[in-house]
């Protein structure tokens, strides 16, 4: 796979792409990341990449003279004869669609995304109109531009291509996970899967040595080795904690009886 990132400031990228499975992966060739200094698509001695917004107001905007030339430098297909199940172009920006793990596992099955990071007050319109294919935005608050939402989206996408992880299912089991195997599903050694891929709830919490830290010692079920009390521990735990932290995933998770008496014991109602 091969990310193209188009910025003002390429070596923004040097620090996230540094470090752990990002790193990595771009060691064993399984994924390319090329930035992409707009500034050079200019032709004015003072480099300009923005102008005053037709009509007023606040702040500059991302002239599109630049993005095009650079997209055209990359000999991506144009935006008519593009096939966007192996291509596609993304603005980042503020206005754009909930990035979210679904995407990236979308993103993930494609040979090249370009990335455009978006600066200054905004990107000039057509940019969008006629060269991408979507907007994404990595939450609702505002960046000071797109280069950390790129690396955001780099590393969601490329943690779940083959041979990125340790474990082929490690991306499959936590939150947001997409497993669809049963709940009572044991790994070879007999430990218990998750949550049933977390189908659509945060994970579980989690621990690790000591069994006591400062006063505070480990449930009790995941002391004991049995395998129904934990995974029904987990359960009850990543329901309790996506009602704590993110409410709003219990509408569309996938909820059994058990899970539904459980959440009302907790306050919860549908």
């Amino acid at each position: 796979m091969r990310f193209d990132i188009i910025t003002l400031f390429p070596g923004f990228f040097r620090g996230p792409l540094d470090y752990g499975v990002l790193e990595r992966a771009l060691r064993q060739s399984i994924v390319g990341v090329h930035t992409h200094d707009l500034r050079t698509f200019t032709h004015d001695r003072h480099r300009t990449v923005d102008d005053r917004p037709f009509g007023g107001g606040e702040g500059m905007v991302l002239k599109p003279q630049p993005i095009f030339e650079c997209l055209e430098s990359l000999n991506i297909p144009s935006k008519e004869t593009r096939d966007t199940a192996k291509d596609s172009v993304i603005l980042l920006s503020a206005q754009g669609k909930r990035f979210t793990q679904a995407t990236a596992r979308r993103l993930s099955t494609l040979d090249r995304v370009v990335l455009i990071c978006g600066r200054y007050e905004g990107v000039d319109e057509r940019v969008s109109q006629l060269l991408c294919d979507e907007e994404l935005s990595i939450g609702d608050f505002v960046l000071s531009g797109g280069e950390l939402a790129a690396a955001v989206v780099i590393d969601a996408t490329v943690r779940l291509l083959p041979g990125v992880l340790g474990h082929a299912d490690s991306s499959k089991y936590e939150s947001f996970g997409e497993g669809d195997e049963p709940t009572h599903t044991l790994t070879e050694d007999g430990v218990p899967r998750a949550t049933h891929g977390s189908g659509g709830l945060l994970d579980y919490p989690h621990y690790t040595r000591p069994a006591e830290w400062l006063g505070v010692t480990i449930p009790q079920p995941l002391g004991e080795g049995d395998h129904t009390a934990i995974r029904r521990w987990r359960r009850q735990a990543a329901l309790a904690k996506t009602l704590a932290n993110r409410p709003d995933l219990l509408q569309n998770a996938e909820l059994s009886g058990d899970d539904r008496e459980y959440l009302a014991a907790l306050g919860f109602e549908s």
